[in-house]
């Protein structure tokens, strides 16, 4: 397909779709209203997903009613209403509908030196997002074993019969998980159990249909599902110790392992947890890990691919800890064969990570099975102050590894309690950038139309080494190497590849005995057909895989085994992967050998003024009916960035082309000069930081012609004095700290509120908050049988006029000012309907007294309050005074300056003299998600990447007023201001509730507004 006609207005097919967090009781109309903000924001859609907090039965009459009318609405806008399937995340239990059953609840096997009569060992069952088993005594006796070590190996060992006794025996238990209130009180499913999926697709995707499923592939485009996992496998530290492990099972797994291979697991189960002597590979431990791997991928993701199949509607999602080989043979065994099941097969990046290996796969798979998107959940866990620079750095690599499907992470329905902890920054009107973000969002919509239109380009396959590492899955000390080898080759030849700019595709060994086997000449992977293979450090290959390859390089296709040939073919010992080794190439693990072996296929080179290839950026290449579409993108974090640098680079591509840029931040489309070479086509280039390339390639050559001449600036002056300053919204004093009473006792020493929380909770017998909990939705209504009161000291140093305070429960609250009642109503909201504001008091200088007292239950919890006015605020370790407010700012951090909480957009308002003529305004240095910048009251564009400029256009003789907007991020607002860790990446729940040195009373504040003065210069 061709979809470069849309390619200056893209539609919403190419738009983003943002996890809507669906985490309070839904009102219809406000739920259709935020509709509203997602269009505004340039979105395509929005996927409907259950967070901590909902407060409406899951997939009731009422949720349904809402459900339906976002669809209408959105079929009437043209819009996606992507679906989500389950109350939270992981899926596979439907909120606990489904294991409410026992028969469908997640089993595991316990292998333990300790009978369950013991007790030793045992553990209680943890509330958490992951399937985790523990030792709880509650099992079935599978087996007992006698074991015999020597040197931490197992020398001997022997399956014991029902009533022999041994000294020292280990045990074989199958254990039911436990319920979790993560579960609503019921558990996680068993994902080896087709039967259980089956019910989950019964209660869930079902029940979707019939509520809206004639709009299946139409309205309503996808369904996501969300960390599919296994309870995870564990393997020994120390090959001596004595502990209990887990390791996935199910009920019939005996059964279905003895009919796949003819023999008993069970009885050769120790070979899974412990090394054979003389280093000896146990084919039992790499049966074990393909067989869970197999009854997995069929019970789950094939399962629901082959529902939605029928349906008209698209699997998409993502599974549980794709990145390293550890992560999946943990948790899934692998990624890859699961994608076979995913009309869409997708991946999630959190904490703006960079997981090449992650992208690779699911990408390769795409490819393969001829699908035409992928999807990223993205920007997960990134923080309040996650900047519109670093939002197109994370799109761009991961578009470039082949994401089509944006799934924003996150956009809140609401920030009551909890949910404003619930890993943010709120993609969406909670954050004051919000109207701004359409500029990434056309880009990636222009960026999409290419990267879905004609064929990927790719020549090179690269064997997958998941099953060689299932062979080292054993104690860490006699193991640990060994992986770390394979894993440090598996993220080496990932990153040789992708950033020596030959893109290739990994080969899943388990998928390709599945797919035809191809006769031209080329190695063919489903719908993909490679010139060149590569066999990384692998210990072990398929027979299968071993024979396509001998009849590839026996029709002269180039094989190189990098590093060592495999020593095993289906984890037998073999010597016929090192004879095809020497029949073909074999070359060390290195990366100057790998790539000029494959140089030969090398479609596109990127390389700096000295001629030394690039190794930050990333490509694809595409075929079209007219030629090919060429994307580059920076694949690597930016350190330094407040200072622009350009890099002078040049595009080689192998044969001539006709170049037009195709600039997807304008939608405009440009002839690109070029040389030609050798029949080469050559571009010379500037790229800075945030750049990405989008190229049409056309046979033929660009006309002749002279470059144009680009403007020299002129610097006219640093815009260092201004005419003042203007905000969006209040300034705010944030009340975090109070004393602290409950029903009426004592009064306790003030204390940050979320560990006051902690504290009531504890005296009053209630368990800790945190989001791990059952939802709202499933318990039962619950008098307030307690009350806690509040109570904040507030000094001013001079009259600072009426002030207003926003709270959470204001309905509920009991709030006095200096000792008398306040009793006005709510006059609005702040940043988000659940801080409702009301009007308090005159506020004159001196100390003054707030109290709140406010209902208490299991459900509340202390939320953080704001004082919201015309005042300044002066901070000095924990305490803030209200100052008056500042008449004038300078360029500098803005929390010195008397907005240390202030987190709405602040502008700038500058005045300038000029000449007539073209003018640019440049502003580096700032601490801002986005710089919008407007001239005598009209917009001229933002400042958001790297080189920080946005043309003025042709100003009068005259004078003229710049205004300068930071937008705000709420970060000393909402985030973790008593986080003392600068280098914590995982900003959930958890990150407000820090204790010993990563918390501290003194306000940890980030810097923000415009740091160094922005300079205003003249085009001649």
């Amino acid at each position: 397909m061709d979809y470069l006609k849309e390619f200056e207005h893209p539609s919403s097919r190419f738009r983003g779709a943002p996890f809507w967090a669906w985490n309070t009781k839904l009102d219809r109309d406000t739920i259709l209203k935020q509709i509203d903000v997602f269009r505004e924001m340039g979105m395509g859609g929005f996927t409907m997903h259950c967070r901590t907090g909902l407060n409406t039965p899951y997939l009731g009459e009422e949720f349904l009613d809402v459900v339906k009318a976002c669809v209408d609405k959105a079929g009437a806008l043209q819009m996606k209403a992507c679906l989500y399937d389950e109350d939270r995340w992981p899926s596979g239990a439907c909120g606990g509908a489904v294991t409410k059953d026992p028969e469908f609840r997640s089993r595991y096997l316990v292998f333990t030196p300790f009978s369950k009569e013991e007790g030793t060992g045992r553990k209680e069952s943890e509330s958490i997002s992951a399937a985790k088993g523990v030792f709880t005594g509650k099992g079935t006796e599978l087996a007992r074993y006698q074991i015999e070590l020597r040197d931490g190996r197992l020398a001997a060992y022997r399956r014991l019969a029902p009533e022999e006794e041994a000294d020292g025996a280990w045990y074989a238990y199958l254990e039911i998980s436990e319920p979790s209130s993560w579960y609503n009180n019921e558990t996680y499913v068993n994902t080896l159990n087709k039967r259980a999926i089956e019910r989950f697709a019964e209660t869930t995707h079902e029940v979707y249909a019939g509520a809206v499923g004639a709009e299946f592939g139409k309205a309503v485009p996808s369904i996501f599902t969300d960390e599919p996992q296994f309870v995870h496998k564990e393997t020994l530290g120390k090959a001596e110790e004595k502990k209990p492990l887990i390791l996935p099972y199910t009920d019939d797994f005996e059964d279905s392992y003895r009919a796949a291979y003819g023999e008993s697991f069970l009885d050769r189960l120790p070979e899974v947890v412990w090394e054979l002597p003389d280093g000896v590979r146990s084919l039992t431990r790499y049966r074990y890990h393909d067989h869970i791997a197999q009854r997995f991928a069929e019970a789950f993701s094939d399962t629901l691919g082959e529902w939605c199949e029928s349906h008209g509607i698209a699997l998409t999602g993502h599974m549980m800890e794709e990145p390293t080989l550890q992560s999946q043979t943990a948790a899934i065994s692998e990624a890859m064969r699961h994608y076979r099941g995913f009309q869409i097969p997708g991946i999630d990046m959190l904490c703006d990570s960079r997981e090449y290996t992650t992208a690779k796969q699911a990408q390769s798979a795409v490819h393969q099975f001829g699908r035409n998107e992928m999807t990223s959940e993205l920007y997960g866990v990134t923080n309040w102050d996650f900047d519109f620079r670093r939002h197109k750095l994370q799109g761009d690599w991961q578009a470039a590894l082949g994401v089509t499907h944006r799934v924003h992470h996150l956009s809140w329905v609401s920030m009551e309690g909890e949910a404003k902890r619930d890993y943010p920054a709120s993609i969406f009107f909670q954050s004051p950038w919000y109207r701004e973000y359409r500029l990434l969002e056309d880009h990636y919509a222009r960026v999409n139309t290419a990267l879905q239109s004609g064929r990927p380009q790719v020549r090179i396959g690269v064997i997958h080494p998941i099953e060689s590492y299932w062979l080292w899955f054993g104690p860490k000390e006699q193991t640990a190497d060994m992986r770390e080898k394979l894993e440090r080759q598996f993220q080496e030849v990932t990153e040789w590849l992708l950033f020596g700019l030959l893109d290739f595709d990994y080969i899943c060994e388990s998928l390709l005995q599945e797919m035809p086997e191809g006769n031209d000449g080329k190695f063919q992977v489903g719908e993909m057909a490679y010139d060149a293979v590569v066999v990384p450090g692998c210990v072990t290959l398929r027979r299968e895989t071993l024979r396509r390859l001998s009849a590839f390089a026996a029709e002269g296709g180039k094989v190189v085994f990098l590093g060592e040939a495999p020593t095993h073919v289906d984890a037998v010992p073999s010597e016929e992967p090192q004879r095809l080794a020497e029949a073909c190439t074999q070359i060390g693990f290195d990366r100057s050998l790998l790539l000029r072996e494959l140089e030969p296929w090398r479609l596109v080179d990127l390389k700096d003024e000295n001629g030394v290839r690039t190794n930050e950026y990333l490509s694809q290449l595409r075929k079209t009916e007219e030629g090919y579409l060429l994307f580059l993108a920076n694949g690597r974090a930016i350190h330094g960035e407040d200072v622009p640098e350009a890099r002078k680079l040049t595009v080689e591509l192998p044969a001539e082309y006709k170049l037009t840029l195709l600039d997807t931040l304008t939608g405009k489309r440009s002839p690109l000069p070029a040389e030609y070479h050798g029949g080469r086509t050559v571009l010379q280039r500037e790229f800075y930081g945030q750049d990405s390339l989008l190229l049409q390639l056309e046979p033929g050559r660009n006309p002749a012609g002279q470059t144009q001449k680009q403007p020299s600036r002129v610097l006219v002056s640093p815009l260092c004095h201004g005419k003042g300053y203007r905000l969006e919204e209040p300034n705010a004093l944030l009340l975090d700290q109070a004393e602290y009473a409950v029903d009426g006792g004592s009064f306790q020493p003030c204390e940050e509120l979320l560990r006051a929380d902690t504290a009531v909770r504890k005296r009053l017998g209630y368990p800790a908050d945190g989001g791990n909990v059952a939802q709202p939705w499933t318990l039962e209504e619950e008098p307030y049988e307690h009350q806690v009161s509040l109570r904040f000291t507030i000094e001013a140093e001079q009259n600072v006029g009426r002030v207003k305070l926003a709270l959470e429960q204001a309905a509920l609250a009991s709030v006095s000012w200096d000792g008398e009642p306040v009793k006005g109503k709510p006059e609005g909201w702040y940043v988000d309907p659940c801080l409702s504001v009301l009007p308090l008091a005159e506020v004159t200088a001196g100390r003054h007294t707030l109290e709140i007292v406010l209902p208490y239950h299991s459900k509340s919890s202390l939320e953080w309050c704001y004082l919201l006015g015309e005042f300044g605020v002066r901070v000095r370790g924990r305490t803030a005074v209200l100052t008056a407010m500042p008449a004038d700012v300078g360029f500098g951090d803005l929390t010195n300056q008397g907005f240390p909480f202030y987190g709405g957009n602040f502008t700038y308002l500058l005045e300038v003299e000029t000449e007539e003529g073209e003018y640019e305004l440049s502003a580096a240095k700032y601490r801002s998600p986005v710089l919008c910048v407007k001239v005598d009251g009209e917009k001229r564009g933002d400042i958001a990447f790297s080189p920080y400029r946005v043309s003025l256009g042709r100003l009068s003789r005259g004078r003229h007023l710049i205004e300068l907007t930071a937008c705000g991020s709420r970060i000393n607002t909402f985030g973790q201001v008593h986080l003392t860790d600068e280098e914590l990446t995982w900003f959930g729940p958890e990150s407000w509730r820090t204790g010993g040195d990563r918390f501290s009373y003194e306000y940890q504040l980030k810097r923000t507004g415009v740091l160094a003065a922005p300079m205003l210069f003249k085009l001649i």
